[in-house]
């Protein structure tokens, strides 16, 4: 298994990497920030385990799963976004939107265009107007979930380009950049539609492990056989 890819692990694989983590002795901390279980040395880290999102560790890594779990979901990329909401593991509500915002034959948004070239004429303003009413319609859905719902965590992901226009729209997201329960999803998305948007879920509620190069060899003796499977694909 290559380094930095994320590989799905079952619960007994997650104990039994608990378990070789305090046997050898090492550092063990849960980052809230990023709902991860992470194994270091006194050097760097070895081991990211992305923990499901309707559970939560003790301080042993525990998990416990989460009363009353409700999850809003959104995923954006140029001219495609998707969200969703769910509670206790059940999609209750889901869009997809769209909007003229790429450009014919270059294939860049306009909102990438605009930080390179400046405005055109009047094609460029039309995509810029779909711009600005496509981030409209996404945080209109959004605050919609915060208004009929108690959202337990927010997920999101958001290429950097579109993330401040993401944020700056009016209306804006239900939630600041800094919010406690909002967290970034940790895999790669690259069509944010609604199949993607039931497979990220799926995800979001298994176990995903990351080893860094000094942590292949740490856990070598941990069935590497099982953990040296194929990359899985993304989305």
């Amino acid at each position: 298994m290559n380094s930095g890819q994320p590989k799905l692990i079952s619960l007994e694989k997650y104990h039994a990497l608990l378990a070789l983590a305090k046997k050898k002795g090492l550092s063990e901390t849960f980052e809230k920030p990023k709902h991860q279980w992470v194994i270091s040395n006194s050097d760097s880290w070895l081991a990211r385990i992305s923990l499901p999102w309707h559970t939560l560790p003790d301080q042993s890594g525990n998990l416990k799963e989460i009363d009353d779990f409700h999850l809003a979901l959104v995923m954006i990329r140029a001219g495609i976004a998707t969200t969703g909401y769910f509670h206790n593991g059940e999609m209750l509500d889901h869009k997809v939107f769209r909007a003229y915002m790429v450009r014919q034959k270059q294939g860049k948004s306009q909102i990438k265009y605009l930080k390179t070239k400046g405005k055109s004429r009047a094609g460029s303003r039309l995509r810029l107007g779909e711009s600005e009413h496509f981030f409209e319609e996404i945080n209109e859905r959004l605050q919609e979930y915060e208004k009929d719902f108690a959202i337990t965590t927010w997920g999101y992901s958001c290429g950097k380009t579109l993330w401040p226009y993401f944020l700056g729209s009016d209306p804006p997201p239900p939630f600041s950049k800094d919010a406690e329960n909002l967290i970034r999803i940790p895999f790669h998305v690259q069509q944010p539609d609604f199949s993607t948007l039931q497979t990220i879920h799926t995800k979001l509620r298994s176990i995903h492990l990351t080893l860094s190069e000094s942590g292949l060899v740490m856990f070598d003796d941990l069935d590497t056989a099982a953990l040296k499977e194929e990359n899985e694909d993304d989305w």
